[in-house]
């Protein structure tokens, strides 16, 4: 079953974000733009190309109204740790949610019961806490955070205009579609 055009469900949780640790809630994801990046494990192999690449495009995301959280299964504490000796963690600023007990994982989806491990799932999710984009690849195949940044302009373009919609490849200022009747059948 598909999460899109859901609302996000309450949970909480601790994290770490920028030397302390805090508590993030279902409602941090309110009343902005949100990305929720799901990755397997700390200290692994493409989980840290993939929060690095995403700590590159934070800047960008931020000015568009855009928070990033990450998740995986391990600890608060155990993200500290790799924050504090990775050198591609390290200049992480976006929260580092814990999910220990697998709860966040399961409402996402995302959890593989067999490894207790979270699955590669990219979720944007609008300022009404709704799911708006999903993505879920397998272990081995890392992300590329920069087709969030198009993603997430053309969500926010369709949500500032009813009844337009972005076609494939659209780029910010690029001609829309409208959902008229006139246009069925012509593309």
């Amino acid at each position: 079953m598909s999460l899109i055009g859901k609302e996000i469900e309450e949970f909480s949780t601790e994290a770490y974000q920028n030397g302390e640790f805090i508590t993030v809630t279902s409602e941090d994801f309110k009343n902005q733009w949100s990305i929720l990046c799901f990755y397997p494990a700390d200290f692994t192999f493409v989980c840290p190309t993939e929060l690095a690449d995403l700590q590159e495009q934070y800047p960008e995301l931020k000015s568009l109204g855009v928070e990033v959280y990450s998740c995986s299964t391990d600890s608060h504490f155990t993200h500290k740790a790799w924050h504090d000796h990775s050198d591609a963690i390290n200049t992480i600023e976006y929260a580092m949610l814990g999910d220990t007990s697998h709860a966040i994982s399961k409402l996402f989806e995302v959890l593989d019961e067999e490894t207790g491990l979270a699955q590669r799932g990219t979720f944007i999710i609008d300022p009404d806490g709704v799911v708006q984009s999903v993505e879920i690849n397998a272990d081995g195949i890392g992300r590329d955070a920069t087709i969030l940044i198009d993603k997430i302009k053309a969500a926010q373009y369709v949500r500032k205009h009813p009844g337009e919609v972005c076609p494939a490849k659209w780029k910010e200022g690029e001609e829309t579609l409208s959902t008229t009747i006139d246009l069925v059948g012509k593309i």
